[in-house]
């Protein structure tokens, strides 16, 4: 007995999935969200609890809802959680939770869905899941004889564990420069990692948010972004050489844009660094029983690690087409668009230098406006 399809599911109840969902009910259309966790954003809910928006509200809010004027300007991921669960109220949406989406292919009249609460067909198939469904957790050689503990920044909630014992911090992303900063505040000794040279910049440079900086670069050709950006980067990290801090010879938007590697935007970290209370290190080479050698040879004793090594899509697990529309980092090839499979769109899978929140916002409007034309044409 076929089943018959939902004209729209939207996989994930994150902002992404959220401000679809809003924007299609602004023209009139329903979609089913499913989602597999316990409630709206449950990536937000899982992270580290001094996580902050590196964005200001007044850019980062979902269509329709502005953050509260009582928050401050850089919500907190409670703040976040709570401003979702609001949207979600004031959108009169209602996600199906605890449902897992195991397997879904094309087939007749759009897409067929394997779920853990049984089979489903869609017409159109929004991928909103995000890019953080799998932690990255590389291994290095003798961790196993390591009498401390290794987590992933997905396992660490904040310092007050970790008081008094020497923790090391891998990855120079902003979650791995922003729970030093925490474990610090919690009086452990820290160490962090930093493998490769990386841009660091201030959040605020010359008192407005980086993220209007990255706005307007984003509408520049690489290298004109790359020069102004250098600027203030340049300044920033005068003289974080000699702490172990390296610049790149590329800028930011480069990078971004072949790597996806984000530029560093600072909340207190560099302070610390400078003032010889973070020590930077270079990358692992391998773990002994009481700590790990690094890549110039320095024996570091340890208590714990965190890996802030970052996240990926792991579209391949359940997108059976994956391998289609996806490039080498398994992200999507297009964003909020008609691409090369009808009736499969993708939003949220961007991390853009302009800032995530605003970019779903604005990537969920396109897509609602697509996919308004599909429908109205019958297209499957």
């Amino acid at each position: 007995m076929s089943v018959e399809p939902i004209p729209i599911v939207i996989v994930g109840a994150g902002p992404s999935g959220l401000a679809v969902a809003a924007s299609l009910r602004a023209r009139g259309l329903d979609a089913v969200i499913l989602d597999r966790g316990e409630g709206v954003g449950q990536s937000w809910r899982d992270h580290y609890r001094r996580l902050h928006l590196h964005t200001p509200k007044q850019l980062s809010h979902l269509p329709g809802l502005r953050f509260g004027a009582d928050l401050p300007q850089y919500p907190s991921r409670q703040q976040v959680v709570d401003y979702l669960e609001a949207f979600a109220r004031h959108h009169a949406l209602a996600p199906r939770f605890g449902v897992e989406v195991r397997r879904a292919s094309p087939g007749a009249g759009g897409w067929q869905l394997e779920t853990s609460s049984g089979a489903m067909a869609a017409r159109h198939l929004v991928v909103a899941s995000g890019y953080n469904a799998e932690p990255v957790r590389p291994t290095w050689e003798g961790e196993a004889d390591f009498a401390g503990r290794v987590l992933h920044s997905r396992d660490y909630r904040d310092g007050k564990p970790f008081e008094g014992q020497r923790v090391m911090v891998v990855g120079a992303g902003n979650s791995g420069a922003e729970i030093a900063l925490d474990l610090w505040e919690s009086g452990a000794r820290v160490a962090w990692s930093v493998r490769h040279p990386v841009n660091i910049g201030p959040r605020d440079p010359l008192g407005l948010p980086a993220q209007l900086f990255g706005i307007m670069n984003r509408r520049l050709p690489l290298a004109v972004a790359d020069g102004l950006s250098r600027v203030i980067i340049g300044r920033f990290m005068r003289g974080l050489d000699r702490f172990g801090l390296r610049q790149p010879v590329e800028g930011p938007a480069t990078l971004l844009a072949r790597d996806g590697r984000v530029m560093l935007l600072d909340v207190g970290t560099i302070d610390l660094v400078r003032q010889g209370q973070i020590q930077v290190h270079a990358g692992i080479e391998r773990f002994t029983a009481t700590g790990v050698i690094t890549a110039q040879g320095g024996a570091v004793p340890l208590d714990a690690v965190v890996l802030a090594t970052g996240y990926r899509p792991r579209l391949d697990r359940w997108l059976t087409v994956a391998d289609q529309v996806t490039d080498a980092r398994g992200h999507p090839r297009w964003h909020a668009a008609p691409g090369g499979l009808p009736g499969l769109w993708f939003c949220g899978f961007a991390n853009p230098i302009s800032g995530g929140l605003r970019e779903s916002r604005i990537e969920a409007r396109r897509l609602a406006r697509h996919l308004g034309r599909a429908l109205s044409r019958g297209a499957a």
